[in-house]
C-alpha cells in the first residue's frame, strides 16, 4: 500500500529543492533522520530569459514537483516549494551547487552535481519479445469506464491447446498506477507477465482508471469501484474465448480485490501478493507503528501516535466530512490522553485532510467474510520484511480463514519486502536503491502453482 502510508514523513523523508544558473538537471543526496534521499532539480531557461524548475525525488517515486526559482549573478539560486513548505538556497562553485535545504525550520546541507539518476533495472524485459502481445480495451459498463490494457500470450501459444492455457488478470495495489505497476523505475507486473509468458501462462494487465489509456476519475475511486474494474477485466478475458481457466493475481490492495472476486465465484484461482488478511484500519495502524519504530522513534511515542491515529481512522470511517481537520485532530489527541509533539498532531490533521473516498472505503473494509467464502484455490504470499502489509499478521489471518482446499498455498518469503525484492530494511525508501524488481523464487513459485491448478 505504497500510497497509504499515513505516518509523518516530514520527520523521516523530507523532500528538497535546488537550482542552477544553466539549463539542465542537478542531483544530490539529502540526509534526513539516517535516510539518504536522492534529489533531482530540473532547470530550464525560457526564451524570455526566465528560469523554471521542477523537483524529482526518485527514491519516493515523485517527479515534477513545481518550484519557484530566482537566479542572481548567474550562480546563486533561491528555490521555494510551496506545497512542501520548503526552500533551498545554493550557489554554483567549481561545477557543484552547494547549498542548504530548509523545511519546517530545520536546515539540511544539500550539495548537487550536474546530471540525472540512471536506474539499473536488469529484470525489465526489452522488446522484441519472443511471444505475442496486443493492446486491448476493457469496458466496465457498470461505471462507464474504459481501461487500456495489454494481453500477453504465452511463448508458443499458437501450438498450444487453448483450453490448457490459463490467463491471469493482474490487479495493481493502491494509488494511481499503470498496467506495469510502475514505481521507482521498477515495472513489477511487466517483469512478472514476461516470466509467466515464458512458462505457458497468459496475462491481462490494465491501467488504473484515470491513468494513461484508461478513462474515469481516480479521485472518486473506492475499493469497490476498483473491484468492478477488475471484474470487467475478468469478464473480458473469459469473453475472448482464447484461454482455459481465468485467474486473478493482485498485489497489495489488488490481493484484497482478488479475494473479493474469489468469494463471488468469478475467478478459477487467485494469487494474493502481499494482500491484506485483516481490516484496512488494522493494516494502517500496524504499518505505521512498524515503520515509525524501524525509523528510530521511541516505542512509547510510536504507540501514542498510533493510538491517536486509531481514533482518527474511526472518525473518518463514520463521518461524511470533517470540516476542521486541525481541531478534530487536537480533539482526538486530547480524548486519547496521549502526549504528542506538535508535528505529530499536524500530521494527524493531514491524514484527515487526505480522506478520499478510497481511503474511507479501505479503512471500513474487513476481508474476513470474503476470505472465508473462497470458491477457488488460493495462493497467498508475503515477504518477512514487508513494512506495509505485515506478513505475520496477515498471512496468519488468511491461513486461519481460508476454507479447506488441498491446492491452497500460504507462504512467507524470508528477507523480501512489500515488492518482493531481497532487501535490508524493508523500508519504502529502500525500494529505489534495489536493482532487483522481483525475486525469481517468487515468480517461479507462482508460475509453478498456476500450472498445477490450471
Amino acid at each position: 500500500m505504497k500510497k497509504t502510508i499515513l505516518l509523518f514523513f516530514a520527520f523521516l523523508m523530507a523532500l528538497s529543492v535546488q537550482a542552477q544558473s544553466v539549463d539542465g538537471s542537478w542531483t544530490g543526496k539529502l540526509s534526513v533522520g539516517g535516510t539518504q534521499l536522492t534529489i533531482v532539480l530540473n532547470i530550464t531557461k525560457g526564451a524570455d530569459g526566465k528560469f523554471a524548475c521542477t523537483l524529482d525525488s526518485p527514491d519516493q517515486g515523485v517527479k515534477g514537483i513545481h518550484a519557484d526559482i530566482t537566479v542572481t549573478d548567474g550562480t546563486k539560486v533561491k528555490v521555494s516549494i510551496a506545497n512542501l513548505m520548503a526552500t533551498y538556497e545554493g550557489e554554483v562553485r567549481d561545477g557543484e551547487m552547494k547549498g542548504t535545504f530548509t523545511q519546517g525550520g530545520m536546515p539540511f546541507t544539500l550539495n548537487l552535481k550536474p546530471g540525472t539518476v540512471k536506474l539499473n533495472r536488469p529484470q525489465t524485459p526489452v522488446e522484441p519479445y519472443p511471444y505475442a502481445t496486443k493492446d486491448v480495451k476493457i469496458d466496465n459498463k457498470a461505471d462507464n469506464v474504459s481501461l487500456g490494457a495489454t494481453l500477453t500470450y504465452p511463448l508458443g501459444y499458437e501450438k498450444m491447446d487453448k483450453k490448457d492455457v490459463p490467463v491471469v488478470v493482474m490487479v495493481t495495489g493502491s494509488g494511481l498506477q499503470n498496467r506495469d505497476e510502475e514505481l521507482f523505475g521498477h515495472k513489477p507486473f511487466l517483469v512478472l507477465a514476461d516470466y509467466l509468458a515464458r512458462n505457458g501462462i497468459a496475462t491481462l494487465r490494465y491501467d488504473d482508471r484515470g491513468k494513461d489509456k484508461s478513462t474515469g476519475n481516480p479521485a472518486t475511486a473506492t475499493v469497490e469501484s476498483n473491484m468492478r474494474d477488475a471484474l470487467a477485466a475478468v469478464e473480458a478475458a473469459r469473453g475472448m474465448d482464447e484461454f482455459g481457466k481465468v485467474g486473478v493475481l493482485g498485489h497489495s490492495e489488488g490481493g484484497l480485490i482478488a479475494f473479493m472476486l474469489g468469494a463471488q465465484g468469478k475467478a478459477d484461482f487467485i494469487v494474493s501478493m502481499a494482500g491484506p488478511g485483516v481490516g484496512g484500519d488494522s493494516i494502517l495502524l500496524t504499518q505505521n507503528r512498524r515503520i515509525l519504530t524501524q525509523s528510530g522513534m521511541p516505542a512509547g511515542l510510536a504507540d501514542g501516535y498510533c493510538k491517536a491515529l486509531k481514533g482518527i481512522l474511526t472518525a473518518m470511517a463514520g463521518t461524511e466530512s470533517i470540516s476542521d481537520p486541525n481541531a478534530k485532530a487536537q480533539e482526538i489527541v486530547k480524548q486519547t490522553g496521549v502526549n504528542l509533539p506538535a508535528p505529530a498532531v499536524a500530521n494527524l490533521a493531514k491524514v484527515i485532510e487526505s480522506g478520499t473516498p478510497w481511503l474511507k472505503s479501505f479503512i471500513s473494509y474487513d476481508p474476513t467474510g470474503d476470505i472465508k467464502a473462497q470458491k477457488c484455490p488460493v495462493m497467498a504470499v508475503n515477504g518477512s520484511k514487508d513494512m506495509q502489509v505485515i506478513a505475520d499478521e496477515n498471512l496468519s489471518a488468511i491461513r486461519g480463514l481460508l476454507p479447506a482446499n488441498k491446492m491452497n498455498v500460504v507462504k512467507e518469503y524470508d528477507g523480501l519486502n512489500h515488492l518482493f525484492q531481497h532487501c535490508t530494511t524493508g523500508m519504502v525508501t529502500e525500494y529505489n536503491q534495489i536493482e532487483e524488481t522481483m525475486s525469481p523464487e517468487v515468480m517461479q513459485d507462482i508460475a509453478g502453482w498456476i500450472n498445477k491448478v490450471k
